[in-house]
């Protein structure tokens, strides 16, 4: 019996992605100890999501994601912290349009290899961002972060609908998640989405069938990086700073570890495996202070051992959310 229901919830997320994904954190504020641990959930959700696109749908592996988790939040603080920029608007399109361009010229060359290859080209391209952010101190303020970024109200229909609230900060950041996520379920029910299919089930089969797959592969990593640099961007209007750390490998493998552990190739798996990873840290860290990350790592050790569908996968039964 509970495992038709959670079968026939699993039926529905897949169904209606978009609606659960809101009505979920739309909730979620007053279930966990604090607004913003429900705000850092969504956005790094969202951040897996994005890396789910390349890996669980594109079958490809990415160990630099935070490359484009980075641009997003150096793009976004750079404009209204150093250029003066007084419309979120802009500063989350400069924002997200750093991250997409990035990806653009990290897929171009990091595409001519594949596997292991590919990974390690992405890890590399990740870390010369990292060090490149970290020696610009004027622009970047290297090690110290970027600090200064202003908490400007949101302007829509010639209104200005304050954000200084976690809770008003947390529904605009839900809004983006949903446009988000609606393009994304577009992308993967389109023809393309099944090119993509394709090429993570059997890419030589692909390229045989008369696809062009380097130019899905590279369209794929552009999608990815666009949605990562969202929520890189939407990261750096919550913390109004961005540290350098956002470039650091540590951050590619944290969404890595994010994705797997709620289940790659479904839509809520990378929300399921965001919110875990944080909600267990924020408990754990008041108990372990210090050596709370060797339980996560733990969990996600028996999880890829004993249940490599994830948690979501796991529960459903493997039913993706296709």
């Amino acid at each position: 019996m509970t495992r038709r229901l959670l079968a026939g919830v699993a039926a529905w997320v897949a169904a209606h992605p978009v609606l659960s994904i809101v009505a979920f954190f739309a909730a979620l504020p007053f279930a966990v100890p604090y607004p913003s641990l429900a705000t850092q959930m969504l956005v790094y959700g969202l951040f897996a999501l994005g890396f789910n696109l390349l890996y669980g749908y594109t079958g490809l592996l990415s160990f630099g994601h935070a490359a484009y988790w980075g641009l997003g939040a150096y793009g976004a603080g750079i404009a209204l912290a150093k250029l003066g920029w007084t419309s979120l608007w802009a500063a989350l399109a400069l924002g997200v349009l750093a991250a997409g361009i990035g990806g653009a010229i990290v897929g171009f060359f990091a595409l001519r290899r594949r596997g292991i290859y590919f990974a390690m080209l992405t890890l590399a391209f990740a870390q010369l961002l990292y060090f490149i952010a970290f020696h610009l101190a004027d622009l970047t303020g290297g090690d110290d972060g970027l600090r200064g970024i202003p908490q400007l109200p949101l302007g829509l229909f010639g209104l200005s609908i304050p954000l200084g609230t976690p809770l008003a900060f947390h529904y605009f950041a839900l809004a983006w998640a949903a446009l988000a996520v609606a393009g994304l379920q577009r992308v993967l029910h389109s023809p393309f989405g099944r090119v993509l299919a394709a090429i993570r089930e059997n890419d030589d089969r692909a390229t045989a069938c008369g696809y062009d797959v380097t130019r899905a592969k590279l369209l794929s990593f552009v999608f990815s990086a666009l949605i990562t640099g969202l929520a890189g961007a939407l990261d750096a209007l919550r913390l109004n700073v961005v540290p350098v750390e956002a470039l650091f490998w540590s951050t590619s493998g944290q969404v890595v570890i994010m994705t797997l552990l709620g289940g790659s190739g479904t839509f809520f798996g990378p929300f399921v495996g965001a919110g875990t990873v944080l909600l267990l840290g924020d408990r754990l860290s008041l108990v372990l202070v210090d050596s709370w990350p060797i339980v996560i790592g733990s969990v996600f050790v028996m999880f890829v051992l004993f249940l490599p569908r994830g948690i979501w996968g796991t529960l459903t039964g493997g039913l993706h959310g296709h």
